[in-house]
């Protein structure tokens, strides 16, 4: 069994899993819009390009999304998308990428808990979590 996130974007979900591709180091599995959907099947006006589902891993983790239909999305609360760094220049590069054009929540810093570890929301209002363990 695998549990993934499934993520909605007001839009622009083609935008931010380019801009993950890019910072976090990921490659798009697969990205689907409208525009391929079976004959017949609804698609809003001005919707064909926008993205039906897609899929992106981040080392051997998986994301998906889609961009929520007209109307039905709702900005992200009470989760975050939590990446796990082992470099901690590595993890601090990667919650600056994500955090530009965003907000940052909680900087990235040493914790009792942690080398580094940071909370900010992306310019997609995806809120993350980067974390560099301690060792051992």
């Amino acid at each position: 069994m695998q549990i993934n996130p499934y993520l909605f974007y007001n839009g622009n979900c083609e935008a931010a899993f380019k801009f993950y591709e890019k910072v976090v180091g990921g490659k798009i599995d697969a990205m689907l819009t409208h525009e391929g959907a079976p004959a017949g099947m609804p698609i809003p006006p001005g919707w064909t390009k926008k993205i039906m589902h897609a899929k992106i891993s981040i080392d051997d983790e998986v994301i998906m999304a889609s961009d929520a239909p007209p109307g039905h999305f709702h900005q992200p609360q009470g989760f975050s998308v939590s990446l796990q760094v082992e470099d901690p220049t590595d993890a601090e590069r990667k919650f600056k990428a994500l955090s530009e054009g965003g907000s940052v929540n909680m900087p990235f810093g040493k914790t009792f808990f942690s080398r580094g570890f940071g909370m900010c929301v992306d310019q997609f209002g995806i809120p993350w979590m980067v974390n560099c363990p301690m060792e051992g």
